[in-house]
C-alpha cells in the first residue's frame, strides 16, 4: 500500500497510475490505440476513462500549474508546445515532462501552431567568394567566435519589409539587425554595423551566410575586411548549411508574425524589433540554451 497524502487527498499508488494515464493520453493522441497501452501499462481501462472525466477535481496545485501553461503558451503566441512548456518549467523550478506538459495543454483546450517540418533540396556547390568553413559546427565557446547573418521578407501592407541579422552561435542571440524595403548590401551592411558596435569591436570572429548576393557584394566584403573578419558561406541550394537563422526566421513567423501579415511598413518594422528585444532575446527559452533566453544564457556563463 502507498502511503496517503491527507493534503491532496489520494495515495502514492494513485500518483503513480495518474502518471501513467497522463503517459497513455498522450500517447493515445499520437498514435490512438488507447486499449493496447492500457494493456502496456497495467491501468484498467475503466479506470482510464474515470480519471479523464474527472480529472483534478481535488488538484488544485495542478489547476495552478495549468494556469502557468496557459500563461507559458499565451506568452509564445500559441507556439509553444510541449516540449517548450515543460523545458520553461523546469527552468522555473518545476519539475514537468513532456507528457505531462501534453497533457495539461489538453486539459486547456491549447495546441502549438507550430507549422509541420518542410524538406528541403540538399546541393553542393560551394561559393566562389568563400569557402564553407563553418561546416554545421553550430556550436561556439564563447561569443562573438561565430556569427550567422541572413534577409528574409515580410509583407508590410504594400511593400515588402526586407530584415537582415546577426546571431550569435554562442547563446544564439541576436546581436545585428536592421530593416530596409531594399534587400540589397546596405541592408546587410547595417546590420553587421550594429553587431560590430554593439558587441564591443570583438576580433577574431568568424561570419558566415548565404551566397546571396547581399553577402558576396564588394561592398559586404569590404566591411568584413575592415573589421577583421572571416567570412565563411554555406554552399548554394543547402539552407541546413545556415540552419541557426533559418530557425530563428520561421520561429518569428510562426510565433509572432500576424497570420493576416501587417498594415502597414511602420507596424511591421516595430513588431519586428519588439519580436527580437523583447521576446526572442529577453524572454523566448531556446532548447539550445536549455530553455533559457538568450540573453539569460550569457548571463550565466
Amino acid at each position: 500500500m502507498g502511503e496517503y497524502d491527507f493534503k491532496k487527498g489520494y495515495s502514492s499508488c494513485d500518483v503513480r497510475q495518474r502518471e501513467k494515464i497522463e503517459v497513455i493520453q498522450a500517447l493515445s493522441q499520437e498514435h490512438g490505440r488507447t486499449k493496447v497501452l492500457c494493456d502496456i501499462f497495467d491501468v484498467p481501462r475503466s479506470s482510464y476513462h474515470y480519471q479523464l472525466q474527472h480529472n483534478d477535481e481535488r488538484d488544485p496545485e495542478r489547476e495552478a500549474l495549468r494556469e502557468k501553461v496557459v500563461a507559458i503558451h499565451t506568452a509564445s503566441r500559441g507556439s509553444a508546445g510541449a516540449r517548450t512548456i515543460a523545458g520553461q518549467l523546469s527552468q522555473s523550478g518545476l519539475a514537468v515532462g513532456r507528457y505531462k506538459a501534453k497533457s495539461l495543454m489538453r486539459e486547456a483546450n491549447i495546441v502549438s501552431t507550430q507549422w509541420r517540418k518542410h524538406r528541403y533540396k540538399i546541393a553542393d556547390h560551394e561559393s566562389k567568394v568563400a569557402a564553407n568553413l563553418l561546416n554545421r559546427e553550430f556550436t561556439a565557446e564563447a561569443p562573438n567566435k561565430v556569427w550567422c547573418g541572413d534577409v528574409t521578407y515580410i509583407w508590410a501592407g504594400t511593400k515588402w519589409l526586407y530584415l537582415a541579422i546577426v546571431i550569435d552561435l554562442y547563446a544564439r542571440k541576436i546581436v545585428g539587425w536592421a530593416c530596409s524595403d531594399s534587400p540589397d548590401s546596405n541592408l546587410t551592411c547595417a546590420a553587421l554595423r550594429m553587431a560590430f558596435e554593439s558587441r564591443g569591436r570583438p576580433k577574431d570572429v568568424m561570419f558566415h551566410s548565404d551566397q546571396g548576393c547581399h553577402y558576396t557584394s564588394l561592398q559586404y566584403r569590404q566591411l568584413l575586411w575592415r573589421y577583421r573578419i572571416t567570412q565563411s558561406m554555406s554552399r548554394r541550394g543547402n539552407c541546413w548549411d545556415n540552419a541557426p537563422t533559418e530557425r530563428f526566421f520561421r520561429s518569428y513567423k510562426v510565433e509572432w508574425m500576424p497570420k493576416d501579415f501587417y498594415s502597414t511598413y511602420e507596424q511591421a518594422e516595430a513588431d519586428v524589433l519588439k519580436y527580437i528585444i523583447q521576446h526572442y532575446n529577453s524572454a523566448r527559452g531556446h532548447s539550445y540554451n536549455n530553455y533559457l533566453s538568450p540573453n539569460a544564457a550569457e548571463k550565466a556563463a
